[in-house]
């Protein structure tokens, strides 16, 4: 059972959360009550809860998650997550497992009748049920930190399975249109990544646009269906949340890092940190640190 795999995990490895393991994009969360929320910028992964409840915020968006649901996260965005059920004698648990895209494609060419991409305009998040494929998938991947000199060997066929499950369940559709889509999707992508790799820099959306191929009224209307923010809260998010980081790693003070991550005013950067965060920078970071 996963449940079990991951309870022997952190008992035989890991004291802190989240545990990253050696198995690269294998993370393992757990939690003894309740959080505040956490900032954190998804990647694509699939965040299966295996005791307990969750709830992850994209911009306008509020998925709630618990157990044997996972979060699917098709696109790299930022978002914001607190536990809503974990206690000491039951902790929250869950295991996350990064989307390797290469695997799910290949996957998607070797099938004899591939799901057809999903169309029109779709969430990038979403809470998917799981059965007992996806969940047996998850347990092999977990059960093997320890046998670590047989990961190299059977992780590769671990994710080949679960990518199989996952394309040939009912999302089997949202999955294809991950790895092959429309033309329109891919590009929206592409400039949501531009978005996210210039996010220090001023950024026309007349120019995402463009690289989406779509009229700026269209991409901001999709942009929007696919991440629950607009361009403008998309940017704002990720530039306060790299200025955390930032002040939490670098010591950086405030007045320095609010011009590091593309803000003319460190009185704006402030208003807009609290806003976010629930505190000005000063105060917020050193919470943290005490913490």
């Amino acid at each position: 059972m996963l449940h079990d795999a991951v309870v022997a995990a952190f008992a035989a490895h890991g004291s802190g959360s989240p545990y990253f393991t050696v198995i690269d994009g294998l993370a393992l969360l757990r939690s003894f009550s309740e959080r505040h929320p956490n900032h954190l910028i998804h990647r694509p992964a699939l965040c299966i809860v295996v005791q307990g409840a969750k709830w992850t915020t994209f911009g306008e968006r509020r998925l709630h998650y618990r157990t044997s649901q996972a979060m699917v996260v098709s696109v790299e965005m930022p978002g914001a997550s607190q536990v809503v059920h974990g206690a000491p004698d039951a902790p929250y648990l869950s295991a996350v497992i990064e989307l390797d895209q290469a695997i799910l494609r290949e996957v998607y060419e070797s099938m004899e009748a591939p799901p057809t991409p999903a169309s029109g305009e779709h969430a990038a998040a979403f809470v998917m049920e799981l059965n007992e494929a996806i969940l047996g998938c998850a347990a092999r991947a977990v059960s093997l930190l320890g046998e670590p000199q047989a990961i190299p060997l059977l992780y590769p066929g671990v994710k080949r399975e679960l990518c199989y499950r996952l394309l040939a369940g009912p999302h089997g559709g949202v999955f294809a249109r991950m790895v092959v889509g429309a033309e329109r999707n891919r590009r929206l992508v592409e400039a949501i990544h531009a978005l996210r790799g210039n996010f220090d820099k001023q950024v026309r959306v007349d120019d995402l646009a463009a690289l989406a191929g779509l009229s700026p009224t269209a991409f901001h209307r999709q942009f929007k269906a696919m991440t629950a923010m607009t361009p403008v809260q998309f940017q704002k998010q990720i530039r306060l949340m790299e200025a955390r980081r930032l002040m939490l790693s670098r010591e950086m003070s405030a007045e320095t890092v609010a011009f590091e991550v593309g803000y003319a005013s460190p009185s704006q950067f402030s208003r807009e940190y609290a806003r976010l965060f629930g505190a000005p920078p000063r105060r917020d970071i050193g919470k943290l640190l005490s913490a």
